[in-house]
């Protein structure tokens, strides 16, 4: 996946003001990988019945993350502005689910109608990897929800850099489980030769630092423009630095088909031991897909419902403030996989498709 330059903040300040900073950010996204779903439910999919279209009664079911994430908060927003703008003709049912893979299974089982994965899931889509080597379906695109950056974080005084990781060295990519352990696992092969693998929660990093139980732990800054409360936590509890790369490793890493790298601009945010101005990171976008055959007047009034009110989204959950710049939407979406026909058709009126974009044919 192509890298892509630092999204430059407007919003910072609106959505600090309007309650998305600090403890109200729980993580999206990242509980576990397969969720406890496994599979792709193995029911075949609907891609040859004759019968109506998935969604073709405007009913269709939303599926993020767990009840307490970012994520299921703001698609119960987006529930509630479809209730409140729509003419009738769509609305949704915003539930809460085991995480990206497990939004895979969901969707083959008919279980989901539109659900969000990340970056690292879509590329083993694309590729066909176990365990979505069977699906009866194919994935399409439908909208960007936003993006998560992850950094290497430490309270070790000396250093500056994820090669200052050491084979005795005690580091958290994240907790073990976590959908997005394995890319950051991955990521850190392209600059360190081994370490020992620890897991720690989020909430529990700061005192692990304190009590020199660890090394070296991820975090993570939605969007690049907001702290999770648990950093700001970890902020005032240790002397935080943060991890620079060494270059040949994030030109091997931006190389990397599965990995999206960003830069974050560092320079306004305070309270820091240490940070470079600029720090390349290992980032996830968050997209919504759906089933190829979801139904086409379904998925187009949703985004029309949407898209025409959304100067008003933010009153329904502050993330979504940032969907009213029309190029969000279609922001980092995912190369080799297509457009579901209305999106592909409703990104074009509005004048945000790209020519690299492909629509869905069957």
């Amino acid at each position: 996946m192509a890298d892509q330059k630092p999204r430059q903040s407007t919003r910072r300040r609106f959505l600090a003001t309007t309650g998305l900073g600090a403890g109200a950010f729980a993580l999206a996204g990242c509980t576990g990988g397969n969720g406890g779903n496994g599979g792709n439910g193995g029911n075949g999919g609907n891609g040859g019945n004759s019968g109506p279209a998935p969604g073709s009664d405007g009913n269709l079911v939303m599926t993020t993350s767990g009840s307490s994430t970012t994520a299921y908060a703001a698609s119960q927003g987006l529930s509630a502005a479809v209730e409140e703008y729509s003419d009738g003709s769509v609305s949704i049912d915003a539930r809460p689910s085991n995480g990206t893979d497990a939004n895979v299974a969901r969707l083959d089982r008919e279980e989901s109608d539109i659900a969000y994965i990340q970056n690292w899931t879509a590329e083993r889509l694309r590729q066909g990897e176990a365990p979505f080597d069977d699906l009866g379906y194919d994935p399409v695109q439908v909208f960007h929800l936003y993006n998560l950056p992850w950094i290497f974080a430490t309270a070790n005084a000396d250093w500056t850099s994820v090669t200052d990781i050491e084979s005795d060295s005690r580091v958290v990519p994240t907790p073990r489980g976590s959908g997005t352990a394995p890319a950051l696992e991955h990521g850190l092969s392209f600059a360190v030769d081994g370490y020992e693998r620890v897991s720690v929660g989020y909430g529990e990093l700061g005192g692990a630092f304190s009590e020199g139980r660890i090394d070296s732990a991820a975090i993570t800054i939605l969007n690049g423009d907001i702290e999770p409360g648990w950093v700001q936590e970890m902020k005032g509890s240790v002397d935080l630095r943060l991890l620079g790369w060494p270059d040949d490793a994030v030109e091997s890493m931006r190389e990397d088909p599965g990995l999206l790298i960003q830069d974050v601009d560092m320079t306004s945010f305070e309270g820091y031991d240490y940070t470079p101005d600029t720090i390349p990171s290992i980032t996830f976008a968050y997209n919504f897909i759906s089933r190829h055959d979801l139904d086409y007047d379904a998925v187009y009034a949703l985004l029309e419902t949407l898209y025409e009110n959304r100067e008003n989204l933010s009153e329904y959950n502050a993330l979504l403030g940032y969907h009213e710049e029309p190029e969000y939407w279609v922001s980092d979406m995912y190369e080799g996989i297509p457009f579901h026909p209305a999106a592909a058709d409703f990104y074009q009126e509005i004048g945000v498709w790209k020519d690299e974009f492909e629509r869905y044919e069957e």
